[in-house]
């Protein structure tokens, strides 16, 4: 799993904006505010918690990661932030009218359990989603064209793991426990600025920026170059147009 200790401000500069294209989605799913309390777990740099609260929500996110946290206070200080992260969060059962994780459960060593705790502290809804196609694309593309050794993540073993598709984000939702589940997928184009996705490669996000941060001199070079040229060839009007695709979960209270 990628290690995601002192990022926060180059997850806010770069990718927030992106993560933040499920609103939309989650939105409909869940309907107007109506005086109900949502907890934004894995809430990273209060992007969507900002907007919850800006439709009425009553918003407390939650974060483990103190980097985060900060870009949280930074950008949106009228949001109150909790520490603390999945499997056990630090609230008691039917806290929340709905708990909230946008692309959390990818991110964390037991998706089952942590499934099944936004459950606990929920008394209505769990909305939760995960990548069918990630930003991991992109940087796949350039990390072959530089010719450096690609980036080998530690892997979830196989009884935690689950499907990267729609069909497989819910078998493993319902294997949780979670109830009157619905499962769709989206797709949006991110219209991603360049010197934003660099600014994620240098400040350590996900794992284009781990691979780059174990890079020598002579492999940042060649991996900065095939960036570059990736951007050349894709750039629309100064911004790539990236394609993305998530599974959106909505499980009703039984």
């Amino acid at each position: 799993m990628k290690d995601w200790a002192g990022v926060g401000e180059a997850y806010a500069s770069s990718y927030a904006p992106l993560c933040a294209g499920t609103l939309p989605a989650l939105r409909d799913a869940l309907g107007g505010a109506r005086g109900r309390s949502l907890v934004d777990v894995g809430a990273g740099d209060g992007t969507l918690a900002a907007a919850w609260a800006s439709e009425g929500w009553s918003v407390t996110a939650c974060e483990p990661e103190p980097s985060m946290r900060a870009a949280s206070h930074r950008r949106h200080p009228e949001i109150a932030v909790v520490a603390g992260g999945l499997p056990e969060l630090p609230f008691a059962d039917g806290s929340f009218d709905v708990a909230a994780a946008n692309f959390v459960l990818n991110h964390v060593a037991s998706p089952r359990s942590s499934a099944a705790e936004l459950g606990r502290v929920s008394r209505g809804a769990v909305v939760a989603t995960t990548w069918t196609l990630s930003p991991s694309w992109l940087w796949a593309e350039i990390t072959d064209r530089s010719g450096v050794p690609p980036f080998a993540g530690e892997r979830l073993p196989a009884d935690e793991d689950f499907e990267r598709t729609a069909d497989g984000f819910e078998r493993m939702l319902r294997q949780a426990g979670l109830h009157r589940l619905v499962v769709t997928e989206v797709e949006w184009v991110w219209s991603a600025r360049p010197e934003a996705l660099w600014r994620s490669v240098e400040g350590g996000v996900a794992g284009a920026g781990a691979l780059y941060s174990g890079l020598d001199e002579r492999g940042r070079q060649r991996f900065r170059a095939a960036f570059e040229l990736v951007v050349d060839e894709r750039s629309v009007g100064g911004v790539l147009p990236l394609e993305h695709r998530a599974a959106v979960g909505v499980s009703a209270a039984p």
